[in-house]
């Protein structure tokens, strides 16, 4: 019995949940498809609504903005199943035997996750950035993941056991984007869940815009600094954290707070253009972070 579970937001979901419900009824399981829209008021909605022909399956549209953090634990608490397979809307299923797999893994597990991948191509050279960090820093095959079990698994694609998510949930009292894997993992972490990970990847379709991203990593890394701030992560769990704590006590953070200061118009003028160097990116997120760390 599996609970498929996709938040979205302003983004056209029916033809993954139509794939989704063919490999289902296909594969002669009890499934659900849960599907909420987080108050996007989309020109994609009334073509979602139809996912509520399908058996099996619901889509609604919240009133109200909630956040991507809420969005999640609302269609846990709805979902009727002890096994959740928990997806971001904005994918592509590269692999035909997608829920196949998974269900080999319901036997005996507590988390899998299947990972991410991203095209061999940016959809355009306003997209760049975020397709670059994708395709360069984030995609990992299965021995890269395995080497931080932890760390390296993400809630995008992700089986895990209604009670293992119900013992921590997604931290709501953090409002900007980011990072909400990197607490959630580590509270995994801290209760010793057994993680595993395999090769069953979903591919990121909806590429945000430099611009767009660029806003998106400021927020990742103010709340990064929060999560620090607050003691809900060690510094050695976090490759930025680690990397600047290091750099503070030989007080390279001042120098790097400066540079940032005098060249951050420069770096966003790199980042928002049509060709985004990742050099420029990290320097501008080392930077940019330095700068959070000694305030």
């Amino acid at each position: 019995m599996l609970s498929i579970l996709i938040t979205i937001y302003n983004y056209n979901l029916l033809p993954l949940v139509e794939e989704l419900h063919r490999e289902c009824l296909k594969l002669g399981i009890v499934f659900e498809i849960l599907a909420q829209d987080d108050a996007s008021n989309s020109i994609y909605n009334i073509k979602n609504e139809e996912i509520n022909l399908l058996s099996h399956c619901s889509y609604v549209t919240l009133n109200k903005n909630v956040g991507y953090r809420e969005n999640k634990n609302i269609l846990v608490s709805k979902s009727k199943y002890d096994n959740l397979l928990i997806l971001d809307g904005d994918c592509i299923l590269p692999n035909t035997n997608f829920i196949k797999n998974y269900i080999e893994q319901i036997t005996s597990y507590e988390v899998v996750y299947g990972g991410r991948i991203h095209t061999n191509s940016a959809p355009s050279n306003n997209q760049l950035l975020r397709w670059k960090y994708g395709k360069f820093m984030e995609d990992q095959t299965v021995a890269q993941r395995e080497k931080n079990p932890y760390g390296a698994t993400l809630f995008n694609n992700t089986l895990i056991k209604k009670s293992v998510f119900n013992a921590i949930k997604f931290d709501i009292s953090f409002k900007k984007y980011g990072n909400d894997d990197t607490l959630f993992s580590f509270e995994l972490q801290k209760l010793k869940v057994t993680v595993k990970h395999i090769e069953n990847p979903v591919q990121h379709d909806d590429i945000d815009t430099n611009l767009v991203y660029l806003q998106k990593t400021k927020h990742s890394l103010e709340n990064l600094k929060l999560l620090y701030q607050k003691n809900l992560i060690p510094t050695n769990y976090s490759k930025m954290l680690r990397l600047t704590s290091k750099l503070h006590r030989y007080k390279i953070t001042y120098p790097l707070s400066a540079f940032h200061s005098l060249f951050k118009n420069m770096m966003e003028y790199n980042l928002k253009g049509n060709t985004p160097s990742l050099f420029v990116f990290n320097m501008f997120r080392l930077s940019y972070f330095s700068k959070l760390y000694i305030q």
